[in-house]
């Protein structure tokens, strides 16, 4: 096994000289490979879905436990249960950089995320036997510790196999998983709730947490025979296939030309952490994580409508159905036009109109639409995941670290969130929307000043090329930021 700062290049680019030669790949039939290894990826990348389905249920199963008697069995006052919520992200700032640097330097995907969500399953399992608030907030704190590496490892996954105008409607495809738990995983919780109270002298809330911990390990043991590693040390690719899995990411500009194989898991560090543009994408972040806190409380959004439990439950599934389609559509559209932030600025402008609405209105039918158009929010997400993986795709090392680092420092929002929630404020929860259209006006104009200074990149990329000779540049000709 590679040492720590022996050259690592996410898989990607720096065993292009190992490949075997004469592997043939005729003009005419590449299109055709291509298609079918396409096809050949998505299949094998398409169980993550089922990976982030669970994972999300199994972060945000406290939001469902809480109708049921959480907080009273466990004796939680005051801000109490927004501590256990934001506490699960303080264990996602210690260990999202060190993970995907981890991750970049082993090279196993298919063995290291599997590994951390068994981890995060066996915790899940443990929380419920939790008895008062101190266990509560360790377990949380342990799930967000062995959770963090998940994320960033499956973007930097995704970005060493799919091109650059492949990748948002990837993401979207892959991080459906959300959308279904956050609408399937609200009926299964209704299941459990209502008909697992006093079985074996357990309340129905730990059942919820026994069953779906139970159900993470066991997927996540298949998933290790299913997930892909990168395209150099993917076993079940051909030579053909392995070699046009690089070829096509170096065309489009994976990796400058002249610098193929040279950085460093700890030069990749470095170079992230001295890039200005990873800390303006995180702070950024943070603010776009403080206006999708409503997420951790949208059973207790929709129980304001007035109705038990059950259909409460039931009635938080279609907003996410209707996020879903719009979270495809959108990606789609992105990918198609090459273009990543006036779709993101749509999605949170009708986020804004969303919370606008909350804010002055009491009306059932009203506030039950706003909560559709709030969840819409996760489609310009997608699209940011997908505008940052391209910001950063010439340097692997760098890249890895980049996502983290961007994940980590936004994952500030989510611990500060929580408390933007707090019950006094209900059922209006007007102050908490005020908050999250504050929050959600500074990410766009941060995100704005970013798309801006990308254009302005662009013009110089552009002046570059036709002044100087093809030989004299060093980035590929024709590498473009998608802005």
């Amino acid at each position: 096994m590679p040492v720590l700062n022996d050259t690592q290049t996410g898989g990607t680019i720096g065993v292009v000289d190992d490949l075997p030669t004469g592997v043939p790949c005729p003009s005419h039939s590449r299109d055709n490979l291509e298609r079918k290894l396409v096809r050949k990826i998505d299949l094998r990348m398409s169980v993550i879905l089922l990976l982030y389905t669970m994972n999300m249920i199994d972060r945000s199963n406290v939001s469902n436990a809480r109708l049921q008697g959480f907080e009273k069995d466990l004796h939680l006052r005051g801000q109490q249960y927004a501590t256990v919520l934001s506490i699960l992200y303080v264990g996602f700032l210690i260990m999202q950089v060190p993970g995907n640097m981890f991750l970049h330097w082993l090279e196993r995907p298919a063995v290291f995320i599997p590994s951390c969500m068994i981890a995060w399953g066996a915790i899940s399992v443990l929380t419920g036997t939790t008895t008062n608030y101190t266990e509560v907030l360790v377990a949380r704190f342990f799930l967000g510790f062995v959770e963090a590496p998940f994320l960033p490892g499956v973007l930097f996954l995704i970005s060493g196999w799919y091109k650059r105008d492949e990748l948002a409607m990837r993401t979207a495809l892959l991080f459906t998983g959300f959308l279904f738990s956050s609408a399937f995983g609200s009926l299964f919780a209704s299941g459990i709730l209502h008909g697992m109270q006093g079985k074996l002298g357990q309340a129905a809330w730990r059942w919820l947490f026994y069953i779906e911990g139970g159900v993470t390990i066991l997927i996540a043991i298949c998933a290790i025979f299913i997930l892909p590693n990168f395209p150099h040390n993917t076993r079940w690719l051909t030579p053909e296939e392995r070699s046009l899995a690089i070829s096509r990411l170096l065309e489009d500009g994976y990796g400058k030309a002249d610098e193929s194989g040279k950085q460093t898991t700890i030069q990749g560090l470095w170079d992230a952490v001295f890039d200005w543009k990873v800390w303006w994408f995180s702070v950024a972040f943070m603010f776009q994580y403080i206006a999708h806190s409503f997420m951790g409380y949208f059973p207790t959004l929709c129980s304001t409508l007035g109705y038990d439990t059950t259909t409460t439950l039931l009635l938080c599934a279609p907003p996410w159905a209707f996020a879903t389609i719009v979270a495809f559509a959108l990606t789609w559209y992105s990918d198609k036009k090459q273009k990543r932030y006036k779709y993101f600025a749509a999605s949170n402008a009708l986020g804004t109109l969303a919370f606008i609405i909350s804010i002055f209105t009491m009306n059932k039918a009203a506030r039950y639409i706003s909560l559709f158009l709030m969840a819409q929010l996760i489609a310009g997400y997608l699209v940011l995941w997908g505008w940052v993986n391209n910001t950063f795709a010439r340097e692997p090392a760098k890249r890895a670290v980049a996502i983290a680092l961007i994940n980590t420092i936004g994952q500030i929002g989510n611990i500060v969130g929580p408390y933007a929630w707090p019950s006094k404020w209900g059922p209006t929860y007007r102050y908490s929307y005020a908050v999250s259209i504050a929050a959600i006006g500074v990410s766009t104009t941060m995100f704005g000043g970013m798309h801006l200074y990308l254009k302005h990149l662009n013009e110089q990329i552009e002046r570059n090329e036709n002044v100087k000779g093809i030989e004299e540049l060093r980035g590929p000709v024709g590498f473009r930021y998608l802005v």
